[in-house]
């Protein structure tokens, strides 16, 4: 019966029938399918969807879910290439492994929602808030989170290949071991973040905010910071020989040792009252997602109707 549910679960997903018929088919299946809600205003006005539950490898591609809500809900390895996923709520939900190709996330929120694994690819990201998020090893390569607030976020191993985080707030996230070649990291705020051993070469700081950062062990060949913000950043062992737009001011503020590689007859100061260089390693394989909640003895499945 759990797997009739399951089957009837994915199908309606997808379906874009009437909420009525939705519901009926649910309720039909068994009371262990997922909770649904849906709410209809106006048929020119998109729908409202709530889902809660767990939907393993769901095919939601090309999917509009504008604005809906998958708060507490696990949904890993779910694919999800080019949906229309604007403004929708993914707060503390699971989606590890789950293919965002291309998907539209503009303004979504994604706090502490865990999407170790997962694929961004070209998607847009514009304005979400995704702080606290677990992005380990996600691929979010050409991807556009301009104005994004990642505060907190864990992008260890991370792949950010030709992603543009302009004006994004990074402050205090984790970054060590990324693959960030040509990522435009242009007036972000990156303050008090780990971006230990990563790959920055050709990626562009200016005008960022790099307060104490921790730059150690990574490459910048090509990076620009130009009137880029490096009080107490931590500097030791980072390549930036080939750095374009660093001034003896900005280094001055940074801190190093005789590992730092700058540019030209550029000096940095010797870092103080910090112990040994702690270097973040590389993220461990992906957990195996959680086991799905176990549901209640009865689900209310609920249409509420306000439109014609």
């Amino acid at each position: 019966m759990k797997q009739i549910a399951d089957s009837l679960f994915r199908r309606v997903l997808a379906s874009g029938v009437p909420g009525a018929a939705i519901a009926a088919a649910l309720c039909a299946a068994s009371p262990a399918a997922a909770e649904v809600s849906i709410q209809f205003q106006d048929r020119d006005v998109a729908r409202m969807v709530s889902l809660g539950g767990s939907c393993n490898r769901c095919e939601l591609s090309g999917r509009d879910l504008t604005g809906a809500s998958f708060t507490g809900a696990s949904f890993t390895n779910a694919t999800l290439v080019g949906a229309n996923m604007r403004g929708a709520e993914l707060v503390g939900s699971n989606f590890a492994g789950s293919d965002f190709t291309r998907a539209d996330l503009a303004g979504a929120e994604l706090v502490a929602a865990n999407f170790t694994g997962a694929n961004f690819t070209s998607a847009d990201m514009s304005g979400v808030s995704a702080m606290g998020a677990t992005m380990v090893r996600t691929r979010l390569a050409n991807a556009n989170a301009t104005g994004a607030e990642l505060n907190g976020a864990n992008m260890n191993g991370a792949v950010l290949t030709g992603s543009n985080f302009t004006g994004a707030e990074i402050n205090g996230a984790t970054l060590a071991n990324v693959s960030a070649r040509g990522a435009n990291f242009t007036a972000a705020e990156i303050g008090m973040s780990n971006l230990t051993n990563g790959d920055f070469r050709s990626a562009n700081f200016s005008h960022s905010e790099l307060n104490g950062a921790r730059l150690t062990g990574g490459q910048f060949a090509g990076a620009n910071f130009n009137e880029a913000e490096m009080n107490r950043a931590d500097i030791r062992g980072a390549d930036l020989s080939e750095a374009r737009g660093l001034t003896q001011e900005q280094v001055g503020r940074a801190c190093g040792d005789a590992n730092t590689r700058l540019p030209g007859r550029l000096t940095a100061r010797v870092c103080r009252g910090i112990s040994g260089i702690r270097v973040a390693p590389a993220p461990p394989a992906p957990p195996a997602p959680p086991a799905a909640p176990t549901p209640p003895r009865v689900r209310n499945f609920v249409v509420a109707g306000g439109g014609r």
